[in-house]
């Protein structure tokens, strides 16, 4: 697949967010909120940074993508899609009965899903095997797990940290998609995180601080990565909850609410008028 460049990018994160909420809206339920705050990192990763290949999606020469907050699967729906792994109609069928599609994925019943995850915590353990297997058997396949700031409260996250640095797993990249709240409220009042930076340096890795939603500075933040060769890195993305829509922006309302077909439409209106 070709690479897009970061103006390209906005294009097809844009476009992604329209998918994300048709999807949900067909649905009736699913959680907006942390899918949008998502799609931008996600996007640069399918459309510039790793290697796949939607035609064999089990490729033994791809990288490892592992969403650790599971219910922000419509972002990697959305994604998958538009990288021609499945047509854009299936995912109007998000939490169907029968769906491949389902609430948080299933690798069991669609096979470009590396892990089924949605017990939080879990996806960075499971991207730490991925790592390991890589290094092995020798290859340079680069494994990167996406994980939530609500889902960085259980313990299994700092367990799976002080294990990926004892193995200097350099293949890894773990990314922070740190919008700022989770179901029960801002992460701030029921646990905060802080100091997040001096966290996951004192565990030994190579960390980073972007703007999540910034194109530019997300590739760069990739390329980093990529160069570090003797420690494994972390990416600490400062996102806004319900990105790209101005009612669910910051909005805790959004976190596991659908949007009724009156506030899609309203939803969409504004992704139209756009500038990229």
């Amino acid at each position: 697949m070709q690479k897009q460049n970061s103006q390209q990018l906005k294009k097809t994160a844009l476009e992604s967010r329209k998918i994300i909420l048709k999807m949900l809206t067909e649905a009736g339920n699913g959680h907006p909120g942390g899918s949008l705050s998502a799609i931008d990192i996600i996007t640069a990763l399918y459309f510039n940074e790793i290697k796949h290949d939607p035609k064999n999606p089990k490729w033994e020469g791809r990288d490892y993508f592992i969403l650790g907050k599971g219910h922000g699967v419509p972002a990697l729906y959305a994604t998958l899609a538009q990288a021609g792994y499945f047509d854009v109609a299936e995912c109007m069928t998000l939490r169907k009965l029968g769906s491949r599609m389902q609430g948080h994925p299933d690798r069991t019943k669609l096979n470009s899903l590396e892990a089924s995850t949605g017990s939080l915590g879990q996806g960075l353990s499971i991207a730490q095997g991925y790592a390991m297997a890589s290094r092995l058997d020798k290859k340079d396949n680069r494994v990167y797990c996406l994980i939530g700031d609500g889902e960085s409260q259980e313990g299994q996250i700092w367990e799976a940290a002080m294990s990926i640095t004892k193995y200097k797993l350099s293949n890894m990249c773990v990314i922070l998609d740190e919008n700022r709240f989770q179901i029960d409220g801002s992460t701030q009042d029921v646990m905060s995180l802080e100091p997040v930076m001096d966290k996951w340096k004192a565990f030994g890795f190579n960390t980073l601080e972007i703007d999540g939603h910034n194109m530019d500075e997300i590739l760069n933040a990739f390329k980093l990565a990529r160069e570090e060769k003797s420690r494994p890195t972390f990416i600490r993305a400062h996102t806004i909850k319900g990105k790209g829509v101005s009612f669910m922006e910051n909005n805790n309302h959004w976190h596991g609410v659908s949007p009724t077909k009156e506030e899609l439409v309203k939803a969409l209106k504004e992704l139209d008028e756009v500038k990229i």
